[in-house]
């Protein structure tokens, strides 16, 4: 089973990029969202997202991330520029990847997610702000 993996960022060049990294690392992309209606949509179809905050809906990302995690069983991963939005983390949610990430650094995180997603027992990736365990299904 390939891991499926929903992008939620409204800066499109970014989410391309992040899919192609998807695509390159042997996961299937399901799709790029841009806010919250979008991102519900495909939310059966999804196992793990990385979610951005702020949207072309405003700052929803939270909402969409505890949405995601706690009603579709989807393992959240927070990307963004402002981290400390976050606060103690959304429950459900595995962390954050502050922003700009390197190639390497995503690429890290997007493995770490779906060790996460699988159960599988792991190290997180340096940069990677880990929420308190409360309800994340990630070994750490």
């Amino acid at each position: 089973m390939t891991c499926r993996i929903m992008v939620v960022e409204d800066e499109i060049f970014v989410a391309t990029e992040i899919e192609h990294v998807i695509e390159e690392m042997g996961f299937t992309p399901v799709g790029i969202a841009s806010e919250k209606r979008a991102a519900l949509a495909m939310a059966s179809e999804t196992d793990v997202a990385l979610v951005d905050l702020n949207l072309r809906d405003g700052a929803t990302g939270v909402t969409i991330g505890r949405i995601l995690s706690q009603t579709h069983g989807v393992t959240v991963l927070f990307m963004t520029a402002n981290p400390s939005q976050l606060g103690d983390g959304v429950p459900g949610a595995i962390g954050v990847l502050p922003k700009p990430v390197s190639d390497q650094e995503l690429r890290e995180a997007v493995a770490y997610a779906v060790a996460c997603h699988c159960s599988t027992e792991t190290q997180p990736p340096r940069r990677l702000q880990l929420f308190p365990r409360g309800g994340s299904l990630c070994p750490h």
